[in-house]
């Protein structure tokens, strides 16, 4: 077997594990490390690199399918072997698999480590990808330790780096995970917005089985809610899509849950079928637990009165054969569970010496496990409290850093203050064409003389407010404001063709009446009315980060001392423009913008130019 195919099976095999198929992707897995036997050992690197990603891949299905302890040691070897290899990429990522093994066996505290250490590589690599993976990872420990505020910040930033990426599978992902948090925390209508953007989100990607989740996630919600028959709605349809695709592990999951609801109203009349069938699947897969957990469920069916089928013969039966395959599986909750339902049998059928046996059996049994639990949740509180510590450090440091990064999006262009946040703080970019304006208040120094400074300054908060908000929508940039000039940029620093069309009509919006408030027209003169003059032109700038001390973006070139000049020589109430911007307006055949020639003039400091209104 060549690596390329050895690649192109283990390509196959994440792509299976992501939709569900853990049975096929194994296959696929041990298929790779079967044909890594018949390559030399002289093979190099490349040959433990891949023996490494076929054992973390390998491990990571199992745990998918809730075998850890089968899973632990593959991954642990996976590690192993990427360490040998020296490959950094591939031991980051047997880490992260590690850590979400962890997470299946319980093991919050290891998980957590193996998580912390992965993600502090990834970044390292400034490998996104596997950063958001492992964020979904620490998701899913935060909200097993019940700590849902922290599992939603973690599954929130992932989701945020999916959508930087545009990844739709991981956005997908993200969002149903996210659905999950909020079903947790019986936020049931937060939990259904996400569950069906998530679902929208699978039928886009045509993932059948993520649909069938979602649709099995949304049941389970309606369950918490105890509508029944809504939940019975859509656990019908995930099955539908399951029986198509055929994931045998998850058809059993979905009857299982159609039962636990049938069972809820009582309505025993298909329970046994389908207790059967999902028996006849656990088998199948070789889930012990499963199969011994159905093994109960059927006998305590057989030992209902009100079941039509009641037989107590079949029901001991059953119910003793799941006893002893629990037993065999080592699951001391699931034990003693089973034992209190074999007493609680005996107790209806009043047969007291074989039920106080029993009885006495799962007393002592739940004492120890109780026990177990009561160490386990000291242990949890502990581990609670010093994760509440650590946020309560890191809430101060995210403050603060949110302080900024929202100072900086209120002084800089967004897509400016996000490159400042990541390092960047020697900034110059050229554009070779953006249209400027420049606007002023006619007549308005004069008349605020008059005014009192707190009336002066509403006035200019106001009136550039809504400018800003015409900017914005229009795609364009404030840049500065002098006084009661206002100066806008478009094509820079996000670059859009139609620059001009746009700064045009960013423009004429400004040019409309602005009401003011009456606690600011109070002190302006009757009948005050204030006019704009606007100046706009087009060409070649520079944009930059001017960072002495206090940090501006601003623009230079010609091109801005040219708009300039419009606005000065312009006339109030009129937007004034160069011949290159109503060309450039022209280009994009924006036929409801008219210009009005006003002929040849002389503009300070640029000689005669043609111009218009």
């Amino acid at each position: 077997m060549t690596h390329e195919e050895m690649n192109e099976l283990l390509s196959r095999a994440e792509a299976e594990i992501s939709n569900g198929g853990n049975l096929q992707a194994e296959k696929l897995c041990n298929d790779v490390l079967a044909g890594l036997l018949e390559v030399p050992d002289d093979s190099g690197s490349s040959h433990l690199v891949f023996r490494s990603r076929a054992l973390r891949l390998l491990s990571e299905s199992l745990a998918r399918r809730r075998r850890g302890t089968d899973a632990l040691p593959l991954g642990e070897t996976a590690l192993t072997t990427a360490k040998e290899a020296k490959s950094d990429p591939e031991e980051a990522k047997a880490i992260a698999n590690l850590g979400f093994i962890y997470h299946i066996l319980a093991d919050y505290d290891r998980a957590l480590e193996f998580c912390n250490t992965a993600l502090t590589m990834f970044r390292h690599q400034s490998d996104a990808m596997s950063e958001a993976r492992i964020l979904i990872i620490f998701g899913h420990v935060y909200t097993s330790l019940g700590t849902y505020n922290i599992a939603l910040e973690y599954t929130t930033k992932a989701l945020t780096i999916y959508e930087a990426l545009n990844d739709k599978q991981g956005i997908t992902h993200a969002t149903g995970n996210i659905g999950i948090v909020y079903g947790q925390l019986y936020d049931n209508e937060r939990a259904l917005e996400y569950y069906n953007r998530a679902l929208d989100g699978h039928h886009e990607l045509g993932n059948r089985a993520g649909v069938a989740g979602m649709l099995c996630n949304i049941g389970n919600t309606f369950v918490a809610s105890l509508d029944y028959p809504q939940a019975l709605e859509f656990y019908g349809q995930a099955l539908a899509i399951l029986e198509e695709i055929d994931l045998q592990g998850f058809i059993a999951n979905v009857l299982n849950n159609i039962a636990a609801v049938h069972f809820r109203m009582s309505n025993y009349g298909t329970l046994l079928e389908q207790y059967k069938r999902v028996l006849a699947i656990r088998e199948k897969i070789g889930d012990k637990l499963g199969a011994a957990d159905q093994m109960t469920n059927i006998g305590e069916l057989y030992g209902q009165r009100s079941f039509d089928g009641y037989d107590p013969i079949k029901a001991e039966e059953y119910l003793l054969k799941g006893l002893a395959m629990t037993e065999e599986t080592g699951a001391k909750h699931s034990l003693c569970d089973t034992i209190k339902m074999v007493a609680n049998f005996y107790k209806s059928e009043k047969r007291w010496q074989e039920f106080a046996f029993y009885f006495e059996k799962y007393h002592d049994l739940e004492k120890e496990v109780l026990n177990e639990e009561t160490q386990k949740a000291v242990e949890l509180t502990e581990h609670r409290r010093q994760i509440a510590e650590r946020e309560k450090s890191l809430a101060v440091e995210r403050a603060r850093a949110q302080a900024t990064e929202v100072l900086l999006h209120k002084t800089l262009p967004p897509s400016i203050a996000d490159r400042v946040i990541q390092g960047e703080l020697r900034i110059a970019d050229h554009f070779e064409s953006a249209s400027i304006l420049f606007a002023d208040v006619v007549g308005f120094t004069k008349i605020s003389a008059q005014m009192p400074p707190a009336a002066v300054l509403g006035f200019m908060n106001f009136v550039f407010e809504e400018f800003d908000a015409i900017a914005a929508k229009h795609g364009c940039e404030r840049i500065k404001t002098i006084g009661d000039g206002y100066m806008a940029v478009c094509g820079a620093p996000v670059k859009h063709l139609d620059h001009s069309e746009r700064l045009a009509r960013m423009a004429l919006a400004m040019m409309e009446d602005i009401r003011l408030p009456e606690d600011i027209r109070k002190y302006l003169p009757e009948g005050t009315r204030f006019q704009l003059r606007i100046g706009l032109h087009c060409g070649e700038i520079t944009a930059g980060l001017i960072c002495s001390g206090k940090l501006a973006y601003d623009i230079y070139g010609d091109a801005v001392n040219t708009a300039s000049r419009m606005e000065s020589h312009g006339e109030a109430g009129k937007i004034h423009v160069s011949d290159e911007f109503k060309h450039s307006v022209e280009t994009l055949h924006a036929t409801s913008l008219q210009f009005i020639r006003r002929g040849e003039m002389e503009i300070k400091g640029k000689g005669m130019m043609k111009t218009y209104f």
